[in-house]
C-alpha cells in the first residue's frame, strides 16, 4: 500500500454505447444497445438509458428487445472504439510510463512513476486534468478511481460512475470495503461467494473479523491468505506496462450451474466476442481458439481449433468455439466457460470460415428485420422469399449502426436492411438530427466509408499535462475545482 492515492483507474462510460451515441446525434439521450443482433446475439455494452430499463451487458439482445423494444440496436464498430481507444491511451501515456491497459475502455496509471502526482490534492488535480482532456479529445466521459492500490483504485472508478472521479483517502480503506458485498474483492466469483455466504459471510466486514486463520479453512491456504489482506484493504501489486502476451482469453464462472444448451453456447459467443475485443486492443491476431469448459462435477475440458491463418474477426472466432462446444457434453450443468486465443500474431488473414459465417449472420438479420412487426401484434407478414445470392453479397455491406455515404446526401449510418433494402439516417457527430432515406441494396450511389472523428476540432492537448501541479503546495487550488465525488 502507499501513503498517497497515486494509481489511477479509468474506466470510460459504457463506451460502445457512448460512442455510438457522440457519432449519432438522434440517438442522443436514447437507449442504444450494442452487441450482436442474431437471435443467439448478446449484449455487448448497453447505453445508461438502456440500462435504466433493464438491459446490460451480456444479456442475450432477445430479451434486451423485450424489455427496451424502441432502443436502437447497432453492430459494433470496432475500428471506431479503437481509434478513440488510441487517443485515451495516448493520453495516459502522457501522464506515466506505466500504464496497463485491461481492455479498450480500462486501464491502470502509475501517477508515482510518471511524476505527475505525490499526494492526494495533486492525484485529485491529475486525475480531473485527466477527465477533461479525454472529453476535450474524444468527446466522451471516463470515470476515475485513485487510491494507493489497484484493488481499491478499481472499486474507487465504479463508485464513481458516471462521470465522476472518488479518491480513496490511505488509511481510509477498511472504513469504505467494511459494508461491501465480498464479491467486490478480487478472485471472488460466485462460487467462492456462495461457500462464502454458507459461512455466514456476506461482507468485507465478515471476512476482516472472521480471521486469516479460518479464511484459509474455508478456502485454502493460499486464497485465505490473500483474501484476508484484501479485506482488510491491503493490494501491493504493481501497475505493469503492456507486455507480449502470448494468449489472450476470457472466462466466467456462473451464480448457478448452466443446464440449458442454448443459453450455454449464447455464452460462450459473448466470451468469443469479450476475447476478440481484448484481441483488438492489443493489435494482434491469433491462429487456434481455445474453449475451456468446467462441468458441474469441477472437471475440466479443454478444446482447440487451429484456423487456417491468423484472425481478428469476432465471427470467426466465435463460429469456431460454438463448433468446439459440440464436442463437449455438457449435460450435468456447466459452472465455468471460457474462450481464448493462442498463436499470436502482428497480422490478420482471410479465413475461409468468416465467409460462412457472414451468410448466416446476414440471413439472421434479414429474419430478425421482420420479427417487430409480429412481436408487436400486427397482421402477420407472409413469409418473404429468400433473397438470391447477388442479394446477399450486397446486404452483407449494411450493418446496423455503420457508416455509408450518399453521392447526393453525404454521410451517414445504416439503420437497417433486409429484403432489399437499406434504411439510412443521414448525419454527422456535429450535425443536427438527420432525415432518414431507404435506398435499394445495390443502389450505386451508396457506399460504405470509415466512421468520422466524433469531435470535429479536438482541443490541442499536445504540451498535457506540463500544467499539472506536482506538489501538495501548488495542487491546493486545483484540487478544489471540478466536479468529481469527494473521498469517503
Amino acid at each position: 500500500m502507499r501513503p498517497a492515492p497515486t494509481i489511477l483507474h479509468l474506466d470510460m462510460d459504457a463506451f460502445y454505447a457512448s460512442a455510438e451515441q457522440a457519432a449519432k446525434p438522434s440517438l442522443r439521450g436514447k437507449a442504444v444497445v450494442v452487441g450482436g443482433l442474431g437471435p443467439r446475439g448478446v449484449v455487448a455494452t448497453a447505453s445508461y438509458e438502456a440500462r435504466r430499463l433493464g438491459v446490460h451487458s451480456a444479456m442475450p439482445t432477445a430479451q434486451a428487445r423485450r424489455l427496451a423494444p424502441n432502443a436502437a440496436y447497432l453492430v459494433p464498430r470496432f475500428s471506431l472504439y479503437r481509434t478513440v481507444s488510441d487517443q485515451v491511451m495516448e493520453l495516459l501515456g502522457r501522464l506515466s510510463p506505466l500504464v496497463e491497459p485491461l481492455s479498450l475502455d480500462e486501464a491502470f496509471v502509475d501517477l508515482e512513476a510518471g511524476g505527475t502526482a505525490d499526494d492526494t490534492a495533486s492525484a485529485r488535480a491529475t486525475g480531473e486534468g485527466l477527465r477533461a482532456a479525454i472529453r476535450a479529445v474524444t468527446g466522451l466521459s471516463g470515470s476515475v478511481g485513485l487510491a494507493g492500490s489497484k484493488m481499491l483504485a478499481k472499486i474507487a472508478s465504479e463508485e464513481a460512475k458516471p462521470d465522476g472521479l472518488l479518491v480513496i483517502e490511505p488509511g481510509t480503506e477498511r472504513e469504505l470495503l467494511a459494508p461491501m458485498s465480498v464479491r467486490i474483492l478480487p478472485g471472488v466469483g460466485p462460487a467462492t461467494g456462495d461457500h462464502l455466504r454458507r459461512a455466514g459471510m456476506t461482507t468485507v466486514h465478515d471476512l476482516a473479523e472472521a480471521g486469516e486463520a479460518e479464511l484459509v479453512r474455508l478456502v485454502g491456504k493460499a486464497h485465505g491468505h490473500g483474501l484476508y489482506r484484501m479485506a482488510l484493504g491491503l493490494d501491493d501489486r504493481p501497475v505493469v506496462a503492456e507486455r507480449d502476451a502470448k494468449s489472450v482469453s476470457v472466462e466466467d464462472t456462473f451464480d448457478v450451474d448452466l443446464h440449458d444448451r442454448v443459453r450455454v453456447r449464447a455464452e460462450v459467443e459473448r466470451l468469443a466476442v469479450r476475447c476478440v475485443e481484448r484481441l483488438r486492443a492489443a493489435d494482434r491476431s491469433g491462429r487456434t481458439v481455445v474453449l475451456k469448459v468446467r462441468r458441474y462435477d469441477f472437471s475440466t475440458l479443454t478444446r482447440s481449433e487451429t484456423l487456417r491463418g491468423p484472425t481478428d474477426d469476432p465471427t470467426v472466432v466465435r463460429e469456431a468455439a460454438g463448433r468446439l462446444l459440440e464436442s463437449v457434453d455438457t449435460t450435468g450443468g456447466v459452472r465455468l466457460l471460457g474462450v481464448g486465443v493462442t498463436g499470436l500474431a502482428d497480422y490478420t488473414q482471410e479465413d475461409l470460415f468468416a465467409q460462412a459465417a457472414d451468410a448466416r449472420e446476414l440471413a439472421q438479420r434479414a429474419e430478425e428485420h421482420r420479427a417487430p412487426a409480429e412481436q408487436d401484434g400486427g397482421e402477420e407478414l407472409a413469409p418473404e422469399p429468400e433473397p438470391d445470392s447477388a442479394e446477399l453479397l450486397a446486404a452483407r455491406r449494411w450493418p446496423a449502426g455503420h457508416d455509408v455515404r450518399h453521392e447526393e446526401h453525404g454521410h451517414g449510418w445504416v439503420q437497417g436492411s433486409g429484403v432489399g433494402r437499406v434504411t439510412v439516417r443521414f448525419e454527422e457527430p456535429w450535425s443536427a438530427p438527420g432525415r432518414v432515406l431507404t435506398f435499394r441494396v445495390d443502389d450505386p450511389r451508396l457506399r460504405p466509408a470509415d466512421p468520422l472523428p466524433l469531435v470535429r476540432e479536438p482541443a490541442d492537448y499536445s504540451s498535457w499535462p506540463a500544467s499539472l501541479p506536482k506538489s501538495r503546495s501548488d495542487a491546493g487550488s486545483a484540487a478544489s475545482s471540478g466536479g468529481g465525488e469527494s473521498s469517503p
